[in-house]
């Protein structure tokens, strides 16, 4: 059964980037966050009442179907965001945005706690962080046409991921500084991938791995 690594962060801090750095270091396999690919993501940012809950629901259910087949892998997976950040982060986002009526939000609650009740948690999180003003200009530079999320959010996507953070107890955290001039981690994706491999030699699926 493959191991999962999840990067987590705020948008625009830089999870896409070290994803890809990783799996050139790593034999992982990956799952990207997809936006043009996924149904509802352009609705959504049109109609944000009418679409958000079938985008929320498309979500969580894709990043299970990421985690799914990662387990099922003899590799090791990397996920750039994952079920955690999706429902921690933007369903909750969205719900303070009144993108989402409460019946939705207890609905997108519901179906996050079936799929990770189904699910083994993750091995790894990787937790990007770097100043709120140095991600802005990151998030306002890389011009994604279907950005659901704003500027003015940060600092609301930095407080719900802290609260998802400190809730974690399980899993181990490798805290990764992304404020450094380095945008595709040439020269913090060595250590780093040397680091990831202590963690994952003494997780609970190594044996698993090795056998």
């Amino acid at each position: 059964m493959g191991r999962l690594i999840v990067v987590a962060g705020i948008s625009g801090v830089g999870k896409t980037a070290l994803t890809r750095r990783l799996c050139e270091l790593l034999p992982l396999v990956t799952g990207l966050e997809q936006h043009e690919e996924r149904p509802f993501q352009a609705l959504f940012a049109r109609e944000h009442s009418r679409f958000s809950l079938a985008n929320q629901f498309d979500y969580l259910l894709f990043r299970a179907e990421q985690e799914l087949a990662i387990r099922e892998s003899q590799k090791d997976g990397i996920i750039d965001g994952g079920l955690e950040l999706d429902y921690f982060l933007f369903s909750h986002l969205f719900y303070q945005k009144g993108y989402l009526s409460t019946e939705e939000f207890r609905l997108c609650q519901r179906l996050y706690r079936i799929l990770r009740q189904a699910l083994p948690a993750p091995d790894l999180i990787l937790y990007l962080r770097a100043p709120l003003s140095l991600v802005a200009r990151r998030f306002a530079a890389r011009g994604r046409s279907l950005e659901i999320a704003e500027l003015a959010d940060m600092e609301d996507m930095e407080r719900l991921l802290e609260q998802w953070m400190q809730a974690v107890q399980d899993t181990p955290v490798i805290q990764v500084d992304a404020s450094q001039d380095d945008p595709l981690y040439t020269r913090v994706g060595e250590e780093l991938s040397r680091r990831i491999q202590a963690v994952l030699k003494n997780s609970p699926g190594a044996q698993d791995q090795d056998g």
